[in-house]
């Protein structure tokens, strides 16, 4: 007697079935339950990023007709074929030779596959035409961050006069399209913003163009998407998508150089004596220490791999720093997103929302969360890991809580 014909057998036998068909039915339900996940690309928040989602479904549906269909097929075969003793075996007809049947699931997977072929090429197409008036911005990588710089001027560099450079949070208009030229100073990384567009990666002396564009203001997260290192998991980026009244105004801001602390504020002069003596060899305050890291560069003694550090000309003008991963400001309420406004003071921080929770950006025109900022003075490596020591992230430079004081007092000047 087979095996096949116990009733316990058979129970076990739809019992597993069953089981699989829920915890398949279940991962395809969590794929597509995105709430309070920020990195899902169910979820597009612009036109590049919906293109990828209108191709994702009819590919799923397609991928899984086969899937289904192979597997009901193979299915149907092991219970229609199974052994069922050795007088009653029935071997199954023979279709080797058959040519039409041949020639049937040779072209069907190829139709299939031309289906599938025909719907990617036309969106790769469309991702990678040029958009007319489009903001161009340079996108590097580094280990362990981010860093931008934008083509304000139009003349398709990104080093001319009027031109700037950030780090970290890439702030773009609302409704605009903006083309990116991705590269890598030291190893390859990739940069994703899930909501906006699809992955792109960076690699060291070459270029990668990609665009995105945010349909409403807010605030859309991102994570380096190729291992690169001990904190590849802590290079994370931001884009502020806001108003383009309001990113005028934010471009004409970062075009000034950093303004010298108010001479009574004796806290911050002191701080910005300190930055010179013990941080512009590697980071730069526009006015202050350019012709500094200008020699470094020719002289080819800049201290990091990458060749530069994220610029803090106007550091106070962003909600996180470290890679994105730590609040310097206080963010907005949960389900808050707007990229700019402040909606707390220092007299009313319980209107503000937690600074320690990752899962909220911090607010610039929120006051400033002073433990993160201090502890990453005290001591870099311990708040993110990094090989200062083969010139790759910052070093432990042993400060005092003086020098702390007053390097955060000079950096929150640096508006």
């Amino acid at each position: 007697m087979s095996r096949f014909r116990s009733p316990v057998a058979k129970v076990l036998i739809v019992a597993s079935l069953a089981l699989f068909v829920v915890l398949w039915g279940a991962m395809i339900w969590t794929a597509f339950e995105h709430d309070a996940v920020p990195l899902t690309t169910l979820d597009p928040q612009g036109p590049f990023s919906t293109m990828i989602d209108d191709l994702v479904a009819p590919v799923f549906i397609i991928g899984g007709m086969v899937f289904v269909g192979v597997l009901g097929a193979v299915m149907y075969f092991v219970l229609r074929y199974r052994e069922k003793g050795d007088d009653d075996l029935e071997l199954p007809k023979q279709t080797h030779g058959h040519t039409a049947a041949e020639v049937a699931w040779t072209i069907a997977p190829g139709i299939v596959l031309a289906v599938v072929a025909f719907l990617t090429v036309g969106v790769i197409l469309d991702l990678s035409a040029e958009e007319e008036g489009a903001l161009r911005v340079e996108v590097y990588g580094a280990q362990w961050w981010w860093g931008y710089n934008y083509d304000i001027t139009g003349d398709r560099s990104f080093d001319s006069d009027g031109d700037i450079s950030t780090a970290n949070e890439l702030v773009i208009p609302v409704g605009r399209p903006v083309e990116l030229r991705i590269t890598s100073m030291d190893v390859i990384h990739s940069f994703w913003i899930p909501a906006l567009n699809g992955k792109a990666d960076a690699v060291p002396g070459m270029h990668r163009d990609w665009k995105i564009q945010a349909d409403a203001p807010g605030v859309y997260r991102g994570q380096c998407t190729e291992f690169c290192g001990l904190s590849h998991a802590n290079m994370r980026m931001l884009v502020r998508a806001i108003p383009a009244d309001e990113f005028d105004e934010w471009v004409a801001r970062q075009q000034q150089p950093a303004a010298d602390p108010p001479a009574d504020n004796e806290l911050a002069v002191a701080g910005q004596e300190q930055f010179v003596n013990l941080c512009a060899s590697c980071h730069l305050v526009d006015g202050l220490n350019n012709e500094q890291i200008a020699q470094l560069h020719e002289d080819d003694e800049f201290p990091l791999v990458a060749g530069v550090a994220p610029d803090l000309t106007h550091f106070r003008s962003r909600g996180t720093f470290a890679g994105g991963i730590y609040n310097l400001t206080y963010p907005n309420p949960a389900g808050d997103d707007s990229p700019f406004g402040a909606t707390c003071t220092l007299e009313d921080l319980e209107n503000c929302g937690d600074p320690t929770d990752i899962g909220l950006a911090g607010n610039p025109d929120n006051p400033l969360y002073r433990p993160f900022i201090e502890d990453w003075l005290r001591n870099p490596p311990a708040m993110k890991p990094m090989a200062a020591e083969e010139g790759r992230g910052m070093p432990n430079l042993n400060l005092t809580q003086e020098q702390i004081d007053q390097l955060v007092a000079y950096l929150d000047t640096l508006r």
